[in-house]
């Protein structure tokens, strides 16, 4: 059996105040920087008996790594330097090109059943709010977050000989779009975005209210739901979600115009806002297959590199796409000041840009040239380290489960996201 420690590959200047993975019989929260070039990386924990300081550290250090025999600098050899990870490159040789309904092909019937379940449980009720939500539901939605609780429920359920899927597992995946779909409807009241995946959106059709309380019933219904789940771990890890979700949503707004903003918090608002609950998502599928919780932290971890690394790959979209493309004006992000990885990136080294964003683009053809400065001075090529970076993390994460078709599909699910910004 492939040894475990507490150790986890940190690449690149990170930070999350206050996201705790479990692996601490505390449940203890890490804080990790790398300033500049350095190569040393200095830690704190925080747990019940109060804040330990832990010295300076090698780069490579971290936790809850199930790790391979090959030297950290071995694994990040590619990675720290510009160039793909030799884990990616072997990945990409051998299922190249990636079309994400060929990942979920091995969970179609689950997903099926999801569909005919979601239609059920959101309609049985309210008609009116089930013609708002399926605006969302059939938006050309990926169904990514189901996918990945049937994926993870399958991948764990083999390392203890379980045969089929259980009926929470099944809830969970309904819940867990249930809370995505009402975080959308949200978004976009708070956004006023016109249009999701190509359609007006929800309070664009039914106005504000209907939205709103369209988003509140099925936040509601997922609630109700996960209650008489009866699993207390799981009840509080997507409970924690929901509240994720309004402090990224305020993290967001306070923060808007604000080029001052550091990477660091880019990131832990991308986990609020993204991360969060995919993450929920992949534990609380391993917790329903009953594996060890050393198995279940593992899939946190993946679930919040995995996610990550798509927020900062829609981020980039955002400069690199066209509106037809992303279903939503190019540039959106940046117009309202949200600045996201490019940015911050471009920042430190295009003075004018910073002149560009707190004039909050109030001359004409201000910010076509944001745009231009993010794409001029390294800002897409270096967010798209990053992302390479969180994705590396992901695949990592997912060596303590078996070989197995589900397995492979996630670790496929990682490649598709970068091959996006490829």
């Amino acid at each position: 059996m492939m040894p475990v420690s507490c150790r986890n590959t940190v690449m690149g200047r990170v930070g999350f105040d206050g996201i705790a993975c479990g692996c601490s019989p505390n449940g203890g929260f890490d804080q990790f920087t790398v300033k500049g070039s350095s190569k040393r990386v200095q830690r704190r924990f925080w747990g019940g008996h109060g804040e330990r300081k832990l010295g300076s550290l090698w780069r490579g250090v971290g936790r809850c790594r199930v790790f391979s025999t090959k030297s950290p600098e071995i694994l990040l050899n590619g990675i720290i330097e510009g160039s793909p990870s030799p884990v990616l490159e072997v990945l990409r040789e051998k299922n190249s090109p990636i079309l994400l309904t060929n990942v979920f092909e091995v969970v179609a019937d689950d997903l099926l059943t999801l569909n005919k379940n979601l239609q059920n449980i959101v309609g049985a009720e309210n008609p009116v709010l089930m013609s708002a939500a399926e605006q969302i539901f059939g938006a050309g939605g990926k169904r990514m977050r189901p996918a990945l609780v049937f994926l993870v429920s399958r991948a764990t359920a083999e390392l203890v000989g379980l045969k089929e899927l259980t009926a929470k597992h099944r809830r969970l995946a309904e819940i867990i779009e249930m809370i995505h779909t009402a975080s959308l409807i949200h978004d976009d009241v708070l956004d006023e975005s016109d249009m999701r995946r190509g359609k007006e959106t929800v309070h664009q059709l039914y106005g504000t209210r209907v939205a709103v309380l369209a988003g509140d019933f099925m936040f509601a219904q997922s609630s109700w739901y996960l209650a008489n789940l009866e699993n207390l771990e799981v009840i509080k890890l997507i409970s924690q979600v929901i509240k994720d979700f309004a402090s990224g949503e305020i993290k967001q707004a306070s923060s808007l115009f604000d080029c001052d903003v550091e990477l660091d918090d880019y990131l832990l608002k991308s986990y609020y806002k993204t991360a969060s609950l995919i993450a929920a998502s992949t534990k609380g599928a391993a917790i329903f297959s009953n594996v060890d919780s050393s198995i279940s932290i593992q899939m946190f971890e993946y679930g919040k590199n995995l996610g990550l690394s798509f927020q900062i790959v829609d981020d980039i979209l955002d400069f690199t796409q066209s509106a037809e493309q992303l279903g939503k004006p190019a540039g959106a992000d940046l117009a309202k000041g949200n600045l996201t990885a490019p940015v911050i990136y471009a920042l430190e080294k295009a003075p004018k840009l910073r002149e560009i964003i707190e004039s909050e683009f109030s001359e004409t053809g201000s910010l076509d040239e944001a745009v231009e400065l993010v794409k001029a001075c390294g800002g897409i090529e270096r967010a798209r380290g990053l992302a390479k970076e969180k994705a590396y993390n992901a695949l990592t994460n997912l060596k303590c489960l078996p070989q197995s078709k589900y397995k492979t599909e996630l670790e496929r699910m990682v490649l598709f996201n970068l091959e996006r910004i490829e």
